[in-house]
C-alpha cells in the first residue's frame, strides 16, 4: 500500500509560512483563537442568548489568546494568564463606571492608558500585554451601558479567561525553551574552544596548526556572538522581567558579547607576547572549563550546580594566585630605557596576565548569572508561589521603581510613546463621544493600531489600515452578497477568518491583517441575523477617523521619529558610561585622597546605576527603531556596534571596580604618586573623548579622532611603579600590578574608540 504524501502545494505553503512566521508563533496563537473564540461566541448567543456576554467573551478570548504569548515554564505562563484575566475584570469595571460621563471617560482614558503603556518598562510581560490591557478598557469605555449590564460583561470575560487557561496549556503550547538559550550556549562553547586554542600556544612556540585552530575558534566565537545579539534584538521589547532568572539571563547577553570582544581585542603596542606566566595559562584553561559547565547548565537548568560552582571556585583561586605571581614578571631589578619600545615592553610584561584576569572576570560574571538563573528555576514550588528569589540582591518592587524612574525624562522613547498613546486614545474617546459615532470602539481601536514612533511612519500605517479596511470591507460585502439569507454559512467562515486574521500580520503585511480582521468583524456581527453589508461602511468610517486621530497625535508629539531618538540615547549612554569609568578609576586610585582617611570612599554605585539606566533607555530606543516599518535610514550593522560599545564601556568600569574591591585602603599609598597621576591622566583623555563623541552623536558634530598612546605618561607610570610601589628590597607588590592592570582597563576603553568612530560615521543621520 502506498503511503500518501503531502502535495507540493501543501509543502510549499508550509515552507512559505515557516519563512515568514518563525517557529509558527503567530500560527499557533491564531489556531487556538480560531477554536475558542467561535465556540464562546456560539455559547453566549445561541445558548445563553446574551449579546453582551458574547461580545466580551469573543474579544476577551481574542485578546488573551491572540494578542499575548507568554513565555517560560507552563506554571509561569498560567500565572500570567490568570493575572491578565484579573486585570481585564478590573479594567472592565472601571471603564463601565466612567463611560457615563464624557469628561470622566476622557480623563480616565488618559491616566489608565499612560499607566498601562509606561508600565512596560518594568517587564517585557507587561509590555507584551499592553495592547490586550488597553483593549480591556477601550471596549467598555467606548460603549456606555447601564451598570446593570456590568455582571454580564464580567461573565463574558470570565468565560474567556476560563477557556484561555486550558487552551494555552493543551492546544499546541509554546516551547518552553527561551530563544536566547541556544545562541548563548553556542557562544559559551565557542569561547571555551577559543580559550583552549589560545592557551595551547602559550607554553611553546606556536605552530601553523595552532594558528589555524585559533583563527577558526575566533571566527566561530564572533559568529555565535553576532547570532546571539541578533536574536536579542529581534524582539520588540527587551525580554526581561522582575524575576531573578529573567534579569540575569538578559545581563548574560551583554556579558557574552563583552567576552567575545575581549577575545578579539589585541593591544597595539606589542607584536609578540613576552614569556607567559604559567598561572595566566591556567586561568585561561580553567575559564574554558567554567564556560563548558555554564553551557551545560544553560542547556538544562535542572542539572546539579555543584560542578559549575566547583569550577568557578577553582577559577577564583587561579586568579588570586596569578595576581601574586604576576609581580615576579615585572623586570624591576634593572632600569627601563626611554624609548617607547622599552616602556611598553615593561607594561606588556603583564599583558597576558592582565588579559587572563580580564577574561576570568568576564567568565565569572557569566557563570554567576547562569548559576543564579538556574537556582531560580530549581526553586521549591512554595518558593515559586511566594515569589522568593534566590540571590536577589534587590527586591522586585525596588527594581521596578528603579526602571520606571530611569525613563522619567523627556529623552526617553518609552515615555514619548506612552504619552502619545495615552493622548491619542483620550482624543479618540472625546471625538467619538462628541460626534456620536455609532461604533466608537472601532475609532479607539483604529487609533491604537496605527500609533507608531514617528509621524511619517504613522501616516504610512494609517494608509495601510484604511486600505486594508477597504479591501476587507469589499471582501466581506462580497461574501455577504453571495451568502444572501443563508446565515448559517457564516458560522463555518468565522474560524477561518480568525485564523487568517491571526496569521496575516506576521506572514503577509499589516494591511493584510487589517483586511482579515475586518472580514472577521463583518462575519461576527452578522451571525444570528440576516447578513447586512452596510456594516462595512460604518467600519470604514470608524477606522478612518481613528487613523486621523493617531496621525495628528504623532505629528504633534514626535515629528522626527526613532532614528534621532537613538542618537540621543546613544549620546546619553556614552556620557554616563564614561562618567562611571572615571568614577571607577577614582575609586581605584583615590582611596587615600579623601579628606578623612578613616572613611574610605565607597564604590561608585550611583554612577553604575545611571549608566545601567541609560543603557536600558538606549535599548528601548533601538528596539523602537528596529520595529518601525519601512526602510531604515541608518546602517543596522553600525548601530548595533554602537549599542554594543555602550555595554563594553560600562563593563570595563565594572572590571576596574572589581579589581580594587576588598583592598585595604590603609595599606595603599596616598594617591599622589606619578603612577596615580598617569592613570588618571589616561582616564581623563579617554573619557573626554567619549564626552566629545557623545556630543557628535547628539548634535551631528564631527567625530573626534581616537586617543593615541602617550609614551611620556607611560614612562612616568613605569618609573613610579618601579620606585613608589616597591618594597624595601625593590620588588613591586600587588599594588603595582593592580595599578598597571587599571591602566590596561582604561586602555581597553581607548582601543574601542577607532571602531566606534567608524561606526558613528556610517550611522550618521542624513
Amino acid at each position: 500500500m502506498q503511503i500518501p504524501r503531502r502535495t507540493p502545494s501543501v509543502a510549499g505553503l508550509v515552507t512559505w509560512l515557516r519563512a515568514r512566521d518563525p517557529d509558527l508563533a503567530a500560527t499557533r496563537r491564531a489556531g487556538r483563537t480560531a477554536i475558542v473564540m467561535p465556540a464562546l461566541f456560539a455559547l453566549c448567543t445561541q445558548v445563553l442568548h446574551s449579546p453582551t456576554m458574547a461580545s466580551f467573551a469573543a474579544f476577551g478570548s481574542f485578546s488573551m489568546l491572540l494578542m499575548v504569548d507568554f513565555s517560560g515554564p507552563m506554571v509561569e505562563r498560567l500565572r500570567a494568564q490568570a493575572a491578565l484575566a484579573a486585570a481585564w475584570a478590573a479594567l472592565i469595571c472601571v471603564g463601565t463606571l466612567v463611560a457615563q460621563a464624557t469628561w470622566l471617560a476622557v480623563v480616565t482614558t488618559l491616566l489608565i492608558a499612560f499607566v498601562i503603556l509606561f508600565s512596560g518598562v518594568v517587564s517585557s510581560v507587561l509590555a507584551g500585554s499592553a495592547t490586550s490591557l488597553l483593549l480591556a478598557f477601550v471596549l467598555p469605555v467606548s460603549t456606555p451601558v447601564p451598570l446593570s449590564l456590568l455582571p454580564e460583561r464580567l461573565a463574558g470575560t470570565g468565560l474567556a479567561a476560563t477557556a484561555a487557561l486550558p487552551a494555552v496549556w493543551l492546544l499546541w503550547p509554546r516551547p518552553v525553551a527561551d530563544p536566547l538559550i541556544e545562541p548563548a550556549t553556542r557562544v559559551c562553547r565557542a569561547a571555551a574552544a577559543h580559550l583552549r586554542a589560545d592557551a595551547s600556544g602559550l607554553d611553546r612556540q606556536a605552530t601553523a596548526t595552532d594558528s589555524t585552530r585559533r583563527r577558526a575558534a575566533a571566527e566561530e566565537t564572533a559568529e555565535a556572538s553576532t547570532d546571539l545579539r541578533n536574536t536579542f534584538n529581534a524582539t520588540p521589547y527587551r525580554p526581561t522581567g522582575l524575576s531573578t532568572a529573567s534579569r540575569t539571563l538578559v545581563r548574560l547577553v551583554d556579558e557574552l558579547n563583552w567576552l567575545s570582544t575581549i577575545l578579539e581585542d589585541r593591544p597595539a603596542y606589542t607584536d609578540a607576547p613576552p614569556a607567559c606566566d604559567p598561572t595566566a595559562r591556567r586561568v585561561r584553561l580553567t575559564a574554558a572549563d567554567v564556560l563548558d559547565h555554564t553551557a551545560n547548565v544553560l542547556t538544562d537548568m535542572r542539572v546539579v550546580l555543584g560542578p559549575l560552582r566547583s569550577a568557578t571556585a577553582e577559577l577564583r583561586e587561579a586568579m588570586q594566585t596569578m595576581e601574586k605571581t604576576s609581580t615576579v614578571r615585572l623586570p624591576a631589578d634593572h632600569s627601563v630605557g626611554d624609548s617607547p619600545e622599552e616602556i611598553y615592553g615593561f607594561i606588556a610584561t603583564l599583558d597576558l596576565s592582565f588579559r587572563a584576569r580580564e577574561l576570568g572576570f568576564a567568565v565569572l560574571q557569566i557563570a554567576d548569572n547562569v548559576a543564579t538563573a538556574a537556582a531560580a528555576s530549581q526553586r521549591h514550588w512554595l518558593d515559586r508561589l511566594l515569589v522568593r528569589e534566590p540571590g536577589a540582591l534587590t527586591e522586585p518592587l525596588a527594581v521596578a521603581r528603579e526602571r520606571a524612574t530611569a525613563h522619567l525624562g523627556l529623552r526617553s522613547v518609552w515615555l514619548h510613546n506612552s504619552l502619545r498613546g495615552a493622548v491619542g486614545l483620550g482624543i479618540a474617546v472625546l471625538i467619538a463621544n462628541l460626534t456620536g459615532v455609532q461604533h466608537s470602539f472601532w475609532v479607539l481601536l483604529g487609533t491604537l493600531s496605527v500609533l507608531r514612533s514617528n509621524a511619517l511612519n504613522t501616516g504610512q500605517n494609517a494608509l495601510r489600515a484604511v486600505l486594508g479596511t477597504v479591501a476587507g470591507s469589499i471582501i466581506g460585502a462580497g461574501l455577504l452578497q453571495l451568502i444572501g439569507h443563508h446565515g448559517t454559512v457564516l458560522w463555518f467562515l468565522l474560524p477561518l477568518a480568525i485564523l487568517v486574521a491571526g496569521i496575516a500580520p506576521s506572514a503577509i503585511s499589516f494591511a493584510a491583517g487589517q483586511a482579515a480582521f475586518t472580514v472577521t468583524l463583518v462575519v461576527m456581527f452578522n451571525l444570528g441575523q440576516d447578513p447586512d453589508w452596510h456594516i462595512v461602511l460604518l467600519r470604514m468610517q470608524d477606522i478612518a477617523l481613528g487613523c486621523a486621530v493617531s496621525l495628528l497625535v504623532a505629528l504633534f508629539f514626535w515629528p522626527r521619529g526613532a532614528a534621532t531618538a537613538v542618537h540621543k540615547a546613544l549620546a546619553d549612554a556614552y556620557v554616563d558610561g564614561a562618567r562611571y569609568l572615571a568614577e571607577a578609576v577614582d575609586y581605584a586610585l583615590g582611596q587615600g585622597g579623601q579628606t578623612d582617611p578613616a572613611r574610605p570612599r565607597g564604590e561608585p554605585l550611583e554612577h553604575n546605576r545611571k549608566a545601567a539606566a541609560s543603557a536600558r533607555r538606549l535599548d528601548d530606543a533601538f528596539r523602537t527603531y528596529l520595529d518601525e516599518r519601512g526602510a531604515k535610514p541608518l546602517s543596522l550593522t553600525d548601530m548595533t556596534a554602537l549599542v554594543a560599545g555602550v555595554a563594553a564601556l560600562r563593563l570595563a568600569a565594572d572590571a576596574v571596580v572589581s579589581l580594587w574591591r576588598g583592598v585595604d585602603p590603609g595599606r595603599e599609598t596616598d594617591g599622589r604618586t606619578e603612577a596615580h597621576r598617569a592613570i588618571r591622566g589616561a582616564a581623563s583623555r579617554v573619557t573626554e573623548w567619549y564626552y566629545a563623541f557623545a556630543g557628535g552623536l547628539d548634535h551631528g558634530a564631527p567625530v573626534p579622532e581616537p586617543v593615541q598612546l602617550h609614551p611620556e605618561a607611560a614612562a612616568l607610570l613605569v618609573e613610579s611603579v618601579r620606585t613608589d610601589h616597591a618594597d624595601a628590597l625593590g620588588r613591586p607588590g600587588a599594588t603595582a600590578v593592580r595599578i598597571i592592570w587599571t591602566g590596561d582597563h582604561v586602555d581597553v576603553a581607548r582601543r574601542l574608540q577607532p571602531g566606534l568612530a567608524l561606526a558613528a560615521k556610517g550611522s550618521a543621520i542624513r
